[in-house]
């Protein structure tokens, strides 16, 4: 199996890298990052922006010589970043720079990489593209309100998602394509906000990675266009 991470210097995406390469199935691993990864053996390093359209150009051109992706996830994500960026707790929080930032890294980034890296998977065989979603941007399980630019570039992203699927099925009847939750996770991304984590529910990068890695190998075409959980469970739109 040949594979495509983004985000792979990231806490949930160097997890997913290293699960990967540590697999017989799987012949490379593709990390793709703008800070850069250490690369040997099976892993493959990238230096890419999921916001520049003219690095993912060159990043697809790239792969497209060495590699049919089957498996391509998107780990990349931003929630806060310090006073400059945190989750508003009412409307009146909202600002036009929050909302182009979080949906850029967290919305836009995500559709660029599809347009770039589908047209790279295979159409004779089992391929899947997933992209890391959130729970919070379930609208029909959202009972709390807050976090307004988060939850919906993740509403978004899954609608997204849901538009590739249909695409993709005409092209190829094996595959998938899907939103993955892979809880809370002990990276700089959850770090603010741990605090009121129940016990047991802070899952270390390595956890989720091995979690959601069992979900995508569980995964048959009839799911695709969801957003499943790091058990299995399926995410209301």
């Amino acid at each position: 199996m040949q594979s495509v991470i983004f985000g792979a210097s990231g806490g949930i995406g160097a997890a997913l890298t290293q699960s990967l390469a540590a697999r017989a199935d799987v012949d490379v691993v593709h990390a793709v990052s703008r800070a850069g990864v250490v690369g040997g053996g099976k892993i493959v390093s990238h230096l890419a922006d999921i916001t520049d359209e003219t690095s993912l150009i060159a990043l697809a051109e790239a792969i497209k010589i060495e590699s049919t992706p089957d498996l391509v996830i998107v780990a990349s994500g931003i929630l806060s970043d310090g006073d400059a960026l945190q989750p508003e707790k009412s409307f009146r929080h909202q600002s036009m720079d929050a909302f182009e930032r979080v949906f850029r890294i967290n919305t836009f980034g995500p559709g660029l990489v599809a347009k770039h890296m589908l047209p790279l998977m295979p159409r004779d065989r089992r391929a899947v593209f997933a992209a890391l979603s959130a729970r919070v941007g379930s609208i029909s399980d959202n009972g709390l309100g807050g976090w307004h630019a988060y939850r919906a570039s993740k509403a978004a992203l899954n609608m997204l998602i849901c538009n590739y699927a249909i695409e993709q099925a005409r092209r190829s009847d094996e595959f998938i394509c899907v939103g993955l939750h892979p809880g809370t996770v002990d990276t700089e991304l959850s770090q603010p906000f741990q605090g009121n984590v129940p016990d047991k529910k802070l899952f270390t990068p390595e956890h989720a990675a091995t979690c959601l890695l069992d979900v995508i190998n569980g995964l048959t075409p009839a799911d695709t266009g969801k957003v499943f959980d790091w058990a299995g469970e399926q995410v209301p739109a």
